[in-house]
């Protein structure tokens, strides 16, 4: 059980609270070709109060007294007045306002309250779409977000040396990919896998565009990850192959739709959901490279239960916090064999006795899922 105390918390100052800083260098003000009895009546004549020396925007601070409750897990949760507050799904974040759906099905126009941006590391994590809230309901169909509850379960990625979090309390992660236009980019694809395991949801793969290519040359990709224990489909958002596996792997789950721009998301929603509606468009043709269309994430809900979230396109997916050490242990495969490695501190990169390189050797690790381990290990982004 989370404990309830008032605390003091330290949160970035907000733009419109800092002081404008100095714009034009004061050295330049100063004639210096004049004698020294002109130049002391310049000084003089200089604002004397302006900053010279001290701390950015960036860099200040201040602090906020409220009531919270700390989970078990450790996450910040602000005490608010739940007799005037309504419980309710984020179905999509726009700017600084949000839309809700309350439990009592109507659907409002929400804003933010400005403690919680405050407390929000990267202004774009204070609500995504899945968070549930509690939020006070206003005329008209607007209202007020005074709480964001604890996430069970997150989607995210490093961004600017921040946690980006795509989504939330989602119990699925359909990582989309394609057999071309774009190209199929396995180490993508792993990326996805980790940051959906640390997020603490089940994955599936789904390959698209099945149709541009023979099925049997796909079925080695599919069934090295079926082997490890992920569920795999291939589809066609064209012609409907798999469209009904792929319906029935939605059905009653919260899931999220995520790979790289131009594999299909939104028209395997489509196809999955006729009359969705959901805009697409096709890929460029002067570098095959998807184009974004999603523009930000977006709850929806499905008539055979459940809901599922359309996300933009990633075409690049850091991890966070994953140290590369850590990396090895998101690869299950490699887990019968680590033991055996003749150092504890292995890599399985340049070692001797590696029983992980021996592994691969031998075929009972995929080389081209080493391939990827080494990749992510080193930073490596796909290009």
């Amino acid at each position: 059980m989370g404990k309830d105390k008032k605390q003091k918390l330290r949160v970035d100052f907000r733009k419109n609270r800092v002081n404008r800083s100095r714009h034009n260098d004061i050295t330049r003000q100063i004639d210096l070709d004049a004698d020294d009895t002109a130049k002391a009546a310049h000084l003089e004549d200089l604002p004397q109060s302006e900053r010279i020396s001290g701390k950015g925007s960036l860099t200040r601070r201040r602090t906020v007294i409220a009531e919270t409750t700390e989970t078990d897990d450790g996450q910040i949760v602000v005490e608010v007045d739940e007799s005037k507050c309504q419980r309710g799904r984020v179905l999509t974040p726009i700017g600084l306002n949000s839309v809700v759906q309350g439990i009592d099905g109507k659907i409002y126009e929400c804003t933010v309250r400005r403690l919680i941006r405050t407390l929000s590391r990267d202004g774009r994590n204070a609500v995504v779409a899945g968070d549930w809230v509690l939020f006070e309901p206003q005329e008209e169909g607007r209202g007020h977000i005074q709480r964001v509850e604890a996430r069970q379960t997150a989607l995210a990625r490093g961004s600017r040396r921040f946690e980006h979090i795509i989504v939330a309390n989602v119990d699925q992660v359909v990582i989309v990919g394609s057999v071309g236009e774009p190209a199929l980019k396995l180490s993508l694809i792993d990326r996805f896998v980790i940051s959906a395991t640390k997020g603490g949801a089940d994955v599936v793969i789904c390959i698209n565009k099945a149709d541009l290519m023979d099925p049997l040359e796909l079925q080695p990709i599919l069934g090295r990850y079926g082997q490890i224990g992920y569920q795999t489909v291939l589809v066609s958002a064209t012609t409907g192959e798999g469209i009904d596996r792929l319906r029935e792997l939605l059905r009653d789950r919260q899931s999220v739709f995520t790979g790289q721009s131009g594999v299909g998301k939104s028209s395997l929603l489509n196809a999955v959901q006729p009359g969705l509606g959901l805009q697409t468009r096709e890929v460029s043709s002067s570098n095959t490279k998807g184009r974004h269309t999603t523009r930000t994430a977006r709850l929806i809900p499905l008539k055979t239960g459940g809901w599922v979230v359309d996300t933009p396109g990633i075409r690049q997916m850091e991890l966070w916090d994953v140290l590369p050490a850590e990396v090895e242990g998101y690869f299950v495969e490699f887990r019968p064999f680590v033991a055996y490695c003749a150092f504890p501190d292995c890599t399985h990169t340049h070692e001797a006795n590696c029983c992980v390189k021996q592994a691969v050797q031998g075929g009972l690790i995929s080389r081209a899922r080493y391939d990827s381990y080494l990749r992510i290990r080193s930073g490596q982004q796909d290009e």
